[in-house]
Parts: structure tokens; C-alpha cells; sequence
């Protein structure tokens, strides 16, 4: 298998990897930065509990993909935002400060996916409606909490971030 040196920069820290051509950026992530917090759930783009940022090489802003559908190859110099880069400075993102308030927390699995989501959609739209809420989580599934905590804790973190924490 042929191997391939990528340069990306993961939650800010820039990275060089050797990675075969076959390894996905969910495998790199989990196996060759140690970052676990971006979890394995299916591995045919179904759950979202692998749900990073991708933000490409000149964009603007990056979008939530699955990183188990994106080979690491394809990475070469983007950038990669996962759960593990949502907290600065010892301070909780809004979005991971809401979930804990809001009790949409159960087993956990879901939860690193769901965080990113919700993240790139206040990026992007910083006051989201309902609708657009579970448009945004529409590809991550949760077999615990019903939802309803997590589009509450989205509204919450809006609503905070709007505010200027």
C-alpha cells in the first residue's frame, strides 16, 4: 500500500503524517493523533458520531463531514476542528457549556459528533431557528436522549453566543 506525507493542521496544531492511501481521516485521527474523542460509529456515513470541521485549503469556513467517508489523503493541507479543539483556555465552547446544562448528555457516543455539528452551524448562522437546529443534527443520530435536550441546549448556546460569552 502506497503512503502518502500530508501536512493539515488539527485544532490549531500543524501536523505531518505519513498515512497509506486507504486510511480514512477518522483512522488518522483516532489512530495517529491519539485524538478518541471523534468516535467510530458505524463507518459508512450513517451516524455522525465522527463528525469533524474540513475546512479545505483556501476556504473561508469549514463544513461538518464524516470523517469516516473522507480518506486522509484528501486532507493535504486543510484544516480538521474535532471535539478536542472546541474548548480554549480551559473555557467549554457554548455549545459543549449548553449540553452539560441541558442534560443532553446520556451514554455519550453521539455527543462529540453532535457538538461539531451544532458548532459549524453557529458559524455559520449565529442565531438558527428550530428548523434549521434539526436540519443542522439531521445526521446525528442519538439513540438516548430524544433530541429535544440537545436542540435546547443549540437554542442555549445561540443565545449565549449572541450575548457575548
Amino acid at each position: 500500500m502506497a503512503s502518502h506525507k500530508i501536512t493539515l493542521t488539527v485544532n490549531g496544531s500543524t501536523e505531518m503524517i505519513d498515512v497509506p492511501s486507504n486510511m480514512t481521516l477518522l483512522q488518522m485521527l483516532r489512530e495517529k493523533l491519539v485524538l478518541t474523542g471523534t468516535k467510530d460509529g458505524c463507518a459508512a456515513g450513517e451516524c455522525g458520531a465522527c463528525t469533524v470541521i474540513l475546512t479545505p485549503p483556501g476556504a473561508e469556513r469549514g463544513e461538518p463531514v464524516n470523517s469516516c467517508m473522507v480518506l486522509a489523503v484528501e486532507c493535504d493541507g486543510a484544516e480538521i476542528t474535532t471535539v478536542e479543539g472546541l474548548a480554549h483556555d480551559g473555557q467549554l465552547d457554548p455549545v459543549q457549556q449548553a449540553i452539560i446544562e441541558q442534560g443532553g448528555v446520556q451514554c455519550g457516543f453521539c455527543t462529540p459528533g453532535i457538538l461539531i455539528s451544532a458548532r459549524a452551524l453557529l458559524d455559520r448562522n449565529p442565531h438558527p431557528s428550530e428548523f434549521e437546529i434539526r436540519d443542522a443534527l439531521i445526521g446525528n443520530l442519538c439513540r438516548c436522549t430524544g433530541y429535544l435536550r440537545i436542540i435546547d441546549a443549540v437554542k442555549q448556546a445561540a443565545d449565549a453566543t449572541a450575548g457575548g460569552a
